[in-house]
């Protein structure tokens, strides 16, 4: 009875969010109109329905307000994201006949921000489903992240001085569950600047607005199969690069801006290490692309700058040859991947933070081991000394994540390895799965629309998974296999 109990109101949390979500979903509908493309109106339809009727009807099962308990909030957050996943299916198997492993796959890539596809292997692609894809990344870029980071509050989290938003100690997490809709007026004004920065390149207006949503949702989804060979002008490469920066920084960091009226972005440790890898990852490939890659130094430097924020950033834009570039450079944009973008961004990765937060900790762990046994080393966070017990406990629940990261990493390259024993380039598999891992989409060959079918769905699998960190997905299969406490 406990675990029915306990599941009850898991599945009516995922029905609020359900019902939250499900209008923003029937926006592809104005753009079937727009492009007369009527007979997509029915499949692209079902989708808020399905999910509003569904969120409705999940909504009414009995919960107890004392049973929502962080592991309760994780499992919630962990079914929304495969719910929403499993129903944005309906236009890609009913209008492009896709199979439902590679409908699913799209649908993942999509509402992960991941940006790989499938798309291109088939027949030309409506534009409605083109914009759905991409809008799919723009919702779960921000939108599905801030009503997670709420949930988890209802769960019980805790606030720690790690939850501070920059030196001054503010408390973000209150402000993000009582003003959820400054923080959409804010991403979608940033969404309307980055269009306006894009059409200083001189494309149209509509491809500039989906750009746009792909870019600072760190999708990375270009609606061509050309990718940025259909686009005629050299200059959007770099108007795309401060939007992906912007998409990867704290975007609490915009809401206290916004609240201030004064920008409190610089100063932020998270800004600060992204841009060093940012320059100290692009002088690196840079160097490799000319000295071992042959490439003109002008080119090299712009090339390495776009890929390299293309990796951090976990935007991942399509970027052609990823393959043919030397195993040095592959290795380190494997690693820029692997740590993404600031946490409270809609990037992918382990996030900066945890590397702050790691590396203080392992500093921490040396300088106790050589200090006296009476003598007692404080850690100390954005300028506070934070107590021992809370300190081991946050610096412990971030080491888990990597750890766990990494694990799964190594996991899924072994079981497609086991389907595809003969692939010849394990640099490239390995390359794609920590893409995937990290929510980033970059490819170095191995996605692909004929690749073994096992190795879909790790990778759909992966996707999931290093969208929400891990965690959530543990926590709900250990809720499902062995009941809540």
């Amino acid at each position: 009875m406990g675990r029915i109990r306990y599941f009850s109101t898991v599945l009516a949390e995922v029905g609020g969010m359900l019902v939250t979500i499900s209008p923003l979903t029937a926006v592809p509908l104005a753009v079937a109109v727009l492009f007369r493309e009527f007979s997509l109106i029915s499949p692209m339809a079902a989708i808020p329905v399905i999910l509003f009727l569904l969120g409705v009807l999940l909504n009414r099962l009995p919960r107890r307000k004392e049973d929502i308990r962080l592991s309760s909030a994780f499992c919630s957050v962990a079914l929304v994201w495969l719910v929403f996943a499993l129903v944005s299916t309906i236009p890609f198997i009913l209008v492009l006949r896709m199979s439902f492993t590679d409908a699913l796959f799209e649908t993942m890539a999509g509402w992960t921000g991941t940006g790989f596809t499938l798309l291109w292997s088939g027949p030309a692609v409506p534009e409605t489903i083109l914009f759905w894809r991409t809008f799919m990344q723009w919702i779960g870029g921000l939108g599905v992240i801030a009503l997670s980071i709420t949930i988890a509050s209802r769960g019980g989290i805790i606030q720690s001085p790690f939850f501070h938003a920059d030196s001054r100690s503010e408390r973000i997490l209150p402000g993000v569950i009582t003003t959820g809709k400054e923080i959409w007026a804010v991403y979608l004004f940033l969404t309307i600047i980055g269009a306006g920065v894009i059409l200083v390149s001189g494309i149209p207006l509509y491809e500039a607005v989906v750009l746009s949503i792909t870019t600072i949702s760190t999708g990375g989804f270009l609606p061509n199969p050309l990718g940025f060979a259909a686009y005629t002008t050299p200059l959007l490469m770099y108007l795309l690069i401060p939007i992906m920066i912007v998409g990867s920084t704290p975007f609490t960091l915009y809401y206290i801006s916004y609240r201030r009226r004064k920008l409190s972005i610089f100063g932020n440790r998270q800004v600060l290490l992204l841009f060093i890898f940012l320059i100290g990852g692009a002088a690196l490939v840079a160097l490799d692309l000319s000295s071992l890659g042959g490439m003109a130094i002008t080119d090299a430097v712009g090339q390495g700058l776009f890929i390299t924020t293309a990796a951090i950033s976990t935007t991942g834009f399509p970027i052609a040859g990823l393959s043919h570039l030397p195993a040095v450079t592959l290795i380190l944009l494997t690693l820029l991947m692997f740590i993404g973008g600031s946490s409270e961004s809609t990037a992918g990765g382990i996030k900066l933070a945890r590397i702050i937060i790691g590396y203080r900790g392992i500093v921490w762990w040396f300088k106790r081991m050589f200090a006296r046994s009476k003598v007692l080393v404080p850690f100390t966070y954005a300028g506070e000394n934070v107590p021992a017990s809370v300190a081991e406990q946050e610096i412990s629940k971030n080491m888990l994540v990597i750890i766990l990261s990494f694990l799964t990493v190594c996991l899924a390259t072994i079981v497609a390895l086991q389907f595809n024993m003969f692939y010849p380039d394990v640099t490239a598999l390995i390359f794609d799965i920590v893409s995937a891992m990290s929510s980033c989409g970059l490819s170095a060959g191995y996605i692909s629309a004929g690749m073994p079918l096992a190795s879909k769905w790790v990778f759909i699998l992966v996707m999931w998974i290093g969208r929400l960190e891990v965690i959530p997905v543990i926590v709900l299969f250990m809720g499902i296999f062995r009941g809540s406490p």
